[in-house]
């Protein structure tokens, strides 16, 4: 392969960033090496049956656009590949009745597969011409050689992809209670955090609710741990029925919940505790269907303060709300449980 080709192969490699960083300078050197007119990455479906144009390049009459798709099994990069045949200086002679041929009027053809690491094709890369033109040792080379770069290219893109998906799993499993899929004491503190800013900034308290499941312990005794969790589950979906768009409901642990909101302005305080415990309350109350047993529940006690988030921070404003929560199932009477 000449010495300025894998200059510019060199060069490419150094720049690219993505697929089709790497893929657009190539296709310009493939068109170089092979003397043909079009040059072009596809991406194949195998199970669906069709082949699509990723990027192309086309310097002459033929056009093989972006986007095209194609019935895979018609497609000459199938039959290249079924017959072991990579390159071809005259189509017609070995595949006369390729519709796609007869369409761009192909006549001289190169393809190589893409395969992905667990040896899945991935798609090709190809080289096409009108004219009956001969195919060098150097065309085969550079053919073979951007194939490897850019399957190297869709390994490392993949990997990325699947390294950042597993993150995100991280993430969210490290930031979400594992049971009932609510934001955890972290992400609690972390996101009640930078509620605290949004709040100082626009001159606003921060409602806080502090919700504990009065008489938990009976329902675990008496049905099971299985069923406590499911209740801890239906409460929580039933909590979150109560929340404005912007307020975030967590779990604690145990059975203890806590709502996190944008509050009211300065002098609006004592309205807006009332209006969440009236939102919250109702929630958290009445017939629970936990498998074959089902009860009637009282209710929970519920502690709702608004707090200045320029003089208090996130984990203060938890333990004011539990002292508030306190207090509210100390005025409470005894909770009862009627089976049904």
């Amino acid at each position: 392969m000449p010495d300025r080709l894998l200059g510019g192969v060199a060069e490419t490699m150094a720049a690219a960033q993505s697929l089709e960083a790497l893929t657009r300078p190539l296709l310009a050197l493939l068109e170089r090496a092979t003397g043909l007119e079009t040059t072009y990455l596809t991406r194949v479906d195998v199970g669906a049956g069709v082949q699509r144009v990723l990027i192309a390049r086309n310097s002459g009459a033929m056009q093989i656009g972006e986007g095209l798709a194609l019935s895979w099994e018609d497609t000459l990069c199938r039959r290249a590949i079924a017959g072991d045949q990579p390159f071809t200086a005259d189509v017609a002679a070995c595949w006369a009745d390729s519709p796609a041929a007869q369409t761009f009027g192909i006549r001289t053809f190169l393809s190589m597969p893409l395969y992905l690491g667990n040896g899945a094709l991935f798609g090709t890369l190809c080289a096409a011409g009108g004219a009956l033109t001969p195919i060098t040792h150097d065309a085969r080379q550079a053919l073979s050689l951007f194939a490897t770069l850019i399957e190297r290219q869709i390994e490392r893109e993949d990997l990325r992809e699947k390294v950042a998906e597993l993150t995100g799993q991280l993430e969210a499993q490290a930031l979400t209670d594992p049971l009932t899929g609510l934001a955890n004491r972290r992400c609690l503190l972390e996101e009640g955090g930078r509620l605290f800013e949004l709040a100082q900034r626009a001159g606003r308290a921060v409602l806080v609710a502090f919700i504990d499941l009065d008489g938990f312990k009976v329902v675990n005794d008496t049905w099971g741990h299985d069923a406590g969790d499911t209740f801890l589950i239906e409460m929580g979906r039933r909590l979150a029925q109560g929340l404005r768009v912007s307020d975030l409901l967590g779990r604690l642990g145990g059975d203890e919940f806590v709502v996190i909101g944008l509050g009211p302005l300065p002098g609006e305080e004592t309205a807006a505790i009332a209006a969440m415990e009236s939102r919250l309350t109702p929630q958290a109350r009445g017939h629970f269907q936990l498998g074959v047993w089902g009860f009637d529940y009282a209710g929970a006690s519920i502690g709702v303060i608004a707090v200045d988030p320029r003089l208090t921070t996130p984990d203060q404003a938890l333990r004011q709300a539990d002292a508030a929560m306190a207090r509210e199932k100390k005025a409470r009477q005894d909770w009862t449980v009627a089976s049904s």
